[in-house]
């Protein structure tokens, strides 16, 4: 009989406790939720209900996902509905790839202000690639696209950034002619770098003048407005990272691609190798040296507190549409640029892979032909939400 794949609520059941005496008892609301979300994800603390194949008659208890964004055993259903929303969004154009990265002198920062820079990065990277964009000595046209924020990188650690996936062109001023980029690139990476840094630190710099950023710990010689400024003039020297990919083979490769970015979490599931002696090891891939791949052993409680490290403000959005793509005028605006392309087609029908894909979690087990259908619910069998961490299987 084979083993279950271990899975980051494992490590969650088995080492909360002693993450919670680490941490000496102090765990944010949104932190304790995680935690207990995670563990108590489809078990019987949340409750379920019975499945039965329409065909065969097989059934089947299935328990109640949390839905926790933060959870990786919740984002593939929600994924695979989000991409099918894009499809009738594509255009018959080459996407680019454009990737903007807080550098690492602002980590701290960001990890005591969450709310606050993950916004100013999500906005000012917008502004620039619209700025930048809309430049007649480049592309010369109003563009849109999809931002999507991570904060992670292939070891846990801290790494915020926001990946942009965006049409190689756009609609003149007029709106009346459309303009495509080169169909290798699309704008200069030095030029928007610059400019992303410049708009970043003078919305960061505002915020502080409003009083609105918290500097705690190691933050609080910050208060002291000449080494806050001599942060700002080493960060106006620095080279900020923006990078800009290839463009993809066709719409059909774009929403592949935005798969792999969309609704993910700090580590899957299918990344983890094992838990042992007190530790858990996972793969990791090494992008600076050739993509490198290798496995990274860390202590339960450390790999806890990096995952931890991700979690996002209550009510925080990390898929937003700019451009023309906002949504309060994306139905127009691709109808527009549909018709300058010289197409009629309102959009590629949802892809049967997309569909099935969906599909795939109702099938029976036993038969392969039917579908799962509820035929019973029971209510939970734990306390909720509110029960202590850690939280342990009762499945």
């Amino acid at each position: 009989m084979s083993r279950r794949p271990l899975e980051v609520a494992d490590v969650v059941r088995e080492h909360a406790e002693a993450f919670t005496a680490y941490r000496n008892g102090v765990i944010s609301t949104a932190e304790r939720r995680v935690l207990h979300d995670i563990a108590a994800c489809r078990t019987s603390i949340l409750g379920g209900h019975v499945e039965r194949c329409v065909e065969c008659g097989h059934e089947r208890i299935a328990y109640n996902s949390c839905r926790n964004r933060h959870c990786p055993k919740c984002q593939g259903r929600a994924r695979e509905q989000w991409l099918q929303d894009r499809e009738a969004e594509l255009l018959p154009v080459g996407y680019f790839h454009v990737v903007f990265t807080l550098p690492k002198e602002l980590h701290t920062l960001a990890r005591q202000n969450r709310r606050r820079v993950y916004g100013i990065l999500f906005r000012t990277a917008a502004e620039a690639l619209l700025q930048l964009a809309a430049d007649p000595e480049h592309l010369g046209a109003q563009i849109g696209f999809v931002a999507i924020l991570h904060t992670w990188g292939q070891r846990l650690d801290y790494h915020p950034h926001v990946h942009c996936v965006v049409p190689g062109g756009g609609l003149s001023s007029g709106g009346d002619r459309w303009i495509g980029c080169h169909p290798r690139f699309f704008l200069p990476v030095r030029a928007l770098g610059r400019l992303f840094r410049g708009k970043f630190l003078d919305q960061l710099r505002q915020a502080f003048q409003r009083d609105e950023i918290d500097l705690h710990g190691a933050l609080e010689p910050l208060r002291d407005a000449d080494t806050l400024q001599s942060l700002f003039t080493s960060l106006y020297q620095k080279d900020w990272f923006v990078y800009v990919k290839p463009p993809f083979g066709g719409p059909g490769h774009v929403l592949r691609y935005l798969a792999r970015y969309t609704h993910r979490v700090a580590i899957s599931n299918a990344r983890l190798v094992g838990m042992e002696d007190g530790k858990v090891r996972f793969r990791w891939k090494d992008y600076r040296r050739g993509d490198r791949r290798g496995v990274m052993a860390l202590a339960a409680v450390e790999f806890l507190r990096r995952f931890l490290l991700h979690v996002l403000p209550d009510g925080f959005t990390r898929i937003r549409h700019y451009g023309l793509l906002a949504n309060r005028n994306r139905a127009a605006s691709l109808a527009r640029c549909r018709a300058l392309l010289a197409t009629e087609v309102a959009g590629p029908p949802p892809t049967t892979s997309a569909l099935a894909a969906a599909e795939e979690p109702l099938r029976c087990p036993e038969c392969r032909r039917g579908l799962m259908r509820c035929v019973l619910v029971f209510r939970s069998g734990g306390a909720g939400f509110v029960a202590p961490v850690p939280v342990h299987d009762t499945s």
